[in-house]
Formats: structure tokens, C-alpha cells, sequence
């Protein structure tokens, strides 16, 4: 009888484990996507833009913290695809990444099902393709994480949640394009600036792009998806509190525009306390000679008149004036993010940095007929067989070589080197990386799989 009981005992809790098993792993998020050329005409000139379920910009992927993302993609293009997941820290799985470092693009004609975990994140974030200069005609999309609902977030649940897609476009094909910095030329000045896949001309004709209700706050997510520019935003008549970049929420303050950068990312706060009618979402170039601007319409609810044809100015101040904006964002030190704990719980200043890499980019030249930027003496090319493939089935050797570049840069090279510039690093290592731009234009810098903040 006690050994029966034992027994028992034994199945009832080996069968609640296993309950709790299954209620313990995280939910699922199941997409499918069939991407298509459609003939689009952004800038009023029909074009070869990339949509996916026939939408541009392309459907969102609205998850909360640790879900498991799975999206069946098809490749209805002539050429490979491949996209990636800006931001995405691909906890403990780098396979998913989406770059030709890690993943080798998907044929014409052909399906890819990605599998990823958006772990201990949330935030801001945009997917793109990655390959062929196919950002350049579209193919983008919002990557929004959600806290826990047992998580605190530092701010009211907004009345919507509106995501605001801003960026230079140019007429000619991603093809054209290409040919051009293959054929050692720059890419010229962009031919305008579009909001959500839309150019607006700020004559009161446009249809509105989004709504509010007078007294309600909003959240818009601004994210610069295009080649070239930083972009200025503001709203007229508004002022954003501005809630989180990338992932970390910031303390709150106000402003009357943001400078987004190129890959950028920014969550503000919009409260409808105006008179009831419509107000421009204003976005323009930066540091040109030639200011591009778009507009897109906010209406609000019962609201009568058009919006005012005297569209707010962006700051005249140069790169300094976004410099010091910059430096104005901080880190909400006692506000929860992807966990309980506050953000500011753990002193990253109180750790020792063990390694220091100094990266410095030099203006884009024609080296080898083509249009290349180099780092630390390096221009980099991808390999035919990903990097992490390589090192995976142990050929590494035979298709890359680590460290061609040294943690500071060499004085006057001559003769830059192109191969896939690889930087061995050590499991745990705490690494300070100073970035140094010796080109005249803004340059952006995106550190896959890692999350930071800048310092200085």
C-alpha cells in the first residue's frame, strides 16, 4: 500500500510538472507572408516597391515581452531576400538574425519560416530587408514589444498606438541604385520624403492618416527607414513627450521636434489638447542644402477646419543643435523595462572595461570600381557562405580571417584592404567602443544583437 501510495505520489507530481511545463512556456505569434513587387507611385512616379500581403509599409508584429515570433515568408521576388529584425537581440539563437553574416537569403520562388524570441525586451523596432539595397524600395515594418502586464511601464495606457514610418525616397529603382554604387558613383539627392509609404503635400487635399479624440494621449513610434537623411519631426501645434528610444524608457521630457536619425527609433506621447480640428505631422531633411518635406494629417474627432498651410520650422541650429538633443535623452533609472527590477539597478559604471575598440570611418571612395566605405582600414565584404556557417562547420579559415583591423586604427592606409572584417571578441568581456566619423555627413551605427546606450 505505501509503495502504491509512493507510486502515486510520484505520477500526480511528475504530471503537475508537466502541466507546468507547458502553461510556463511563452505564447506564440504566428505570421505568413507572401512578398510581392506591386507597382506603387510614392512620390507620384509609378515604381517597383516590395510589399508584403500586398501592404507598404508592411503588416506589424505587436507582441509582448518574450513571446516567440514565427513568420513563414515567400519569396515571390526575382532575386534573393532576406530580412532582418533591427533590434532584436536574439537571446542565446544569433541564426535568425536576418544579415548575410548569419543567414543565407531566401531564393526566388522560394519559403523561409523565421523563428525568434523577443527575450527580457521591449520597445521600438522595425524589420527590413537587407540584401540588394532592397530597403531602398520598401519591404518595411513596426516590431513593437509590449511589456508584461505585470511589469509597470512609467506612463498612462495610451487611447492608440500609432506607428510614423519616416525617410528619404528616391524614384529610381533599388536596382538602379545599386548599379550606381557598383559603378563607383554616390547615391544623389534624394527625390522627397515619405510618411507611412505617403507623400504629403501639405495643401489640405490629403486624406487623414491618423485620428485623435480631443482630451485623449496617444503614442506615436517615429522610426527613419530611410538611405540617407536624418529627418526632423515635429506637430503642429503639439508638443511630444518623448517615452522611450529602442527599447529603454528615457525621462520625460518635452519637445517641440526630434532629430531620427538614419535606423532610429523614438516613442512619444501626443495628448489632443488643441482646438478640434486638423494639425500636420511635419517631417523634413536634415543638414541638406536643400530642405525635403512631408506632411501627414492628424484629425481630430468632430473636429472642423483644415489644417494650418503654415507648416512648423525645423531648428536651424547644425549638427550641434542634434548633438546636444541628443545628449539630452536620459535613462529613467527607476523605471521597469523587459523586468521588475528598475533600469538603473544594475551600475554599468562600476565595471571594469576590459577591452576598448576604437572604429573610424573614413569618407566613401571607389575602391575597385565600386562606391566603399572603410573602417579601420577594412571595406567590408560579405562571403558567399555566412560567417557563422563558416565557423559552425569548422571552414571558417578558408572563408575569413579574424582581427584584419587591431582595436585602434592605423595611421595613413594607403591601401585599404576588402574582405569580411571579422573582430574576435571574448564570452563575457565588458567592451567600450569609440566611434570616430571622419566624413563630412552624420553616420549611424547599429550594434546587432547588443544593447547600449551612448555615453558620450
Amino acid at each position: 500500500m505505501g509503495r502504491m501510495m509512493n507510486i502515486l505520489l510520484f505520477s500526480l507530481i511528475s504530471f503537475l510538472s508537466t502541466i507546468s511545463l507547458v502553461q510556463s512556456e511563452d505564447p506564440y505569434i504566428y505570421q505568413t507572408w507572401i512578398v510581392n513587387y506591386t507597382t506603387l507611385a510614392p512620390l507620384g512616379v509609378p515604381q517597383k516597391i516590395i510589399t508584403i500581403n500586398g501592404s507598404f509599409p508592411g503588416p506589424k508584429i505587436n507582441c509582448t515581452s518574450n513571446n516567440n515570433i514565427v513568420i513563414n515568408v515567400f519569396n515571390n521576388l526575382d532575386e534573393p531576400l532576406l530580412f532582418t529584425w533591427n533590434g532584436i537581440q536574439q537571446r542565446k539563437n544569433s541564426w535568425q538574425e536576418g544579415t548575410l553574416g548569419t543567414n543565407c537569403p531566401i531564393p526566388p520562388g522560394k519559403n523561409y519560416t523565421y523563428r525568434f524570441q523577443v527575450k527580457d525586451q521591449i520597445g521600438t523596432y522595425f524589420y527590413y530587408p537587407t540584401t540588394s539595397t532592397h530597403r531602398a524600395a520598401g519591404g518595411y515594418g513596426l516590431l513593437a514589444v509590449h511589456s508584461r502586464d505585470l511589469i509597470p511601464v512609467p506612463f498612462d495606457l495610451p487611447e492608440d498606438d500609432y506607428a510614423v514610418f519616416v525617410g528619404d525616397w528616391y524614384t529610381k529603382s533599388h536596382d538602379m541604385l545599386r548599379k550606381f554604387l557598383d559603378s563607383g558613383r554616390s547615391l544623389a539627392r534624394p527625390d522627397g520624403v515619405i510618411i507611412n509609404g505617403k507623400h504629403g503635400k501639405g495643401d489640405g487635399t490629403d486624406a487623414p492618416m491618423f485620428t485623435m479624440i480631443p482630451g485623449k494621449t496617444y503614442r506615436y513610434r517615429f522610426c527613419n527607414v530611410g538611405l540617407k537623411n536624418s529627418i526632423n519631426v515635429r506637430i503642429q501645434g503639439h508638443t511630444m513627450k518623448l517615452v522611450e528610444v529602442e527599447g529603454s524608457h528615457t525621462v520625460q521630457n518635452l519637445y517641440d521636434s526630434l532629430d531620427v536619425h538614419l535606423g532610429q527609433c523614438y516613442s512619444v506621447l501626443v495628448t489632443a489638447d488643441q482646438k478640434p480640428k486638423d494639425y500636420y505631422i511635419v517631417a523634413s531633411t536634415r543638414f541638406t542644402q536643400n530642405e525635403l518635406v512631408s506632411t501627414a494629417t492628424i484629425r481630430y474627432v468632430g473636429g472642423k477646419g483644415p489644417a494650418s498651410p503654415v507648416l512648423p520650422q525645423a531648428p536651424s541650429g547644425s549638427w550641434a543643435w542634434s548633438v546636444n538633443q541628443f545628449r539630452s535623452f536620459r535613462w529613467n533609472l527607476t523605471a521597469s523595462a523587459a523586468r521588475p527590477n528598475p533600469q538603473g539597478s544594475y551600475h554599468y559604471g562600476k565595471i571594469n572595461i576590459t577591452r576598448t575598440i576604437k572604429l573610424v570611418t573614413n569618407p566613401a571612395a571607389t575602391i575597385g570600381g565600386k562606391r566603399r566605405f572603410v573602417v579601420n582600414g577594412v571595406s567590408h565584404v560579405d562571403p558567399e557562405t555566412p560567417l557563422k556557417l563558416a565557423e559552425y562547420y569548422g571552414v571558417a579559415n578558408r572563408v575569413f580571417k579574424y582581427n584584419l583591423i587591431g582595436d585602434q586604427p592605423l595611421d595613413n592606409i594607403r591601401n585599404p584592404t576588402i574582405a569580411p572584417n571579422v573582430i574576435n571578441g571574448t564570452f563575457r568581456n565588458f567592451v567600450e567602443i569609440i566611434f570616430e566619423n571622419h566624413d563630412k555627413s552624420v553616420q549611424t551605427w547599429h550594434l546587432s544583437g547588443y544593447s547600449f546606450f551612448a555615453v558620450a
